[in-house]
């Protein structure tokens, strides 16, 4: 099952079986322009083309948490305190996520089970903040079959990934992370891994209250292979733009994501969309010859907005143009697309629900628990020697 570029279980075990069966047999306007730019002159060499399925470890696109999939399953520009975001953006990661630990539980479709936990540590000396995180996805026991569908066994499909980065300030207002990741897949007998890398720019502006991230997405190559005779599949490289506001006199944050800025077609002519049936109950195709601007365009964008009420509660509504275009059905298109979330704040721990739509088939729903460990506990002499219980602020 291949949702917006996110693999699931059908389409992991079709590659199984395929797989045995051959072997056995102004700020806010420059970003705009940028991005638009940016688009069209990419578009010259780019093909239309479903954006899921062409890689290998799609997992790697799934959102790390459930503040994230509230926020339309990216989000590369928002001056948060969510430890999350370090993940969405390596630049985002900053000194007063200090010992902060989050940890995410997914439901999803299919039985999928997924998991994430993340982790944030700054040294002072090195002016440097870390942080690690762990992907996890459990497909469960998938049946195994022949050519001709006839089940002749089951295997557990499982993939996960590693990753390690760190960020440093620039002046006052800019920050530059990088990260690295160790990603492995296990479909059965067939096992492969893959090393990626993340690099981003965050841009934050307290005085206006204005973010601007820009991140470039898993670069890099398998270096393990499902069968070794097999060509090296792509990795599902993005390219991501992001800019949010938040309003002085107003507990309101709008934000904007720009993705798939290496491609501008993305659009999915659909066959179907072009046949009809005529009078005499037979079926006829029509030819597209529509630019379709507009579409091509907003395919690329998500758009969000969180309001805060009384400081301890948040409230986030997102949208997805690229799900809803590509899931909703065209008879009961439903709430495809749109995400929606709540967050708690407490002194101590941070919770957040997220509820996301991709398909008439039902959303799914998501939770993370986020920890300030040096409030929770301390470690003595120890703790006071590597501070531990030291608190940073964000721009230091």
């Amino acid at each position: 099952m291949h949702l917006n570029g996110n693999t699931g279980s059908t389409g992991k075990a079709s590659r199984y079986v395929a797989e045995r069966s051959s072997t056995g047999s102004n700020a806010w306007k420059g970003a705009v322009v940028l991005s638009t730019f940016m688009l069209l002159l990419t578009g010259y060499s780019s093909r239309a083309q479903v954006t899921g399925g062409q890689y290998a470890f799609e997992f790697l696109r799934l959102s790390n948490s459930a503040h994230v999939s509230a926020l339309g399953g990216i989000t590369v520009a928002n001056p948060d305190n969510d430890i999350s975001f370090a993940q969405q953006n390596p630049a985002m990661m900053r000194p007063g996520m200090h010992n902060q630990l989050q940890l995410t539980y997914n439901n999803f479709y299919a039985d999928i089970k997924i998991m994430n936990l993340q982790y944030g540590y700054y040294k002072p000396k090195l002016k440097t903040a870390f942080f690690f995180g762990v992907q996890y996805l459990n497909y469960g026991s998938i049946d195994q079959t022949d050519p001709i569908s006839n089940k002749i066994g089951s295997f557990h499909a499982v993939d996960y990934a590693l990753t390690l980065g760190a960020s440093k300030s620039y002046l006052e207002h800019w920050r530059y992370g990088a990260s690295i990741k160790y990603a492995h897949s296990v479909l059965g007998d067939y096992k492969a891994s893959a090393i990626v890398a993340d690099a981003g720019i965050n841009y934050y502006d307290t005085s206006i209250l204005l973010d601007i991230g820009i991140v470039a997405k898993n670069m890099g190559a398998m270096v393990k292979k499902y069968v070794p005779s097999n060509p090296t599949e792509p990795m599902p490289f993005d390219l991501q733009l992001g800019v949010s506001k938040r309003f002085k006199h107003l507990p309101l944050r709008l934000f904007t994501t720009i993705h798939h800025l290496y491609e501008w077609d993305i659009r999915y002519a659909n066959p179907a969309d072009l046949t009809g049936t005529n009078a005499l109950g037979g079926s006829d195709t029509a030819s597209d010859k529509g630019s379709h601007f507009t579409d091509k365009l907003f395919r690329h964008f998500i758009f969000g907005a969180e309001l805060t009420l009384a400081k301890r509660l948040t409230v986030t509504v997102s949208y997805n143009n690229l799900q809803r275009r590509e899931l909703a059905v065209s008879t009961q298109t439903g709430l495809a697309g749109f995400g929606l979330g709540l967050g708690l704040h407490l002194n101590k721990f941070d919770i957040h629900y997220g509820r996301t739509y991709y398909h008439i088939a039902g959303p799914y729903n998501e939770f993370s628990l986020t920890m300030s460990l040096n409030k929770l506990f301390g470690l003595g002499n120890f703790g006071e020697k590597h501070n531990w219980n030291t608190e940073y602020p964000d721009w230091e």
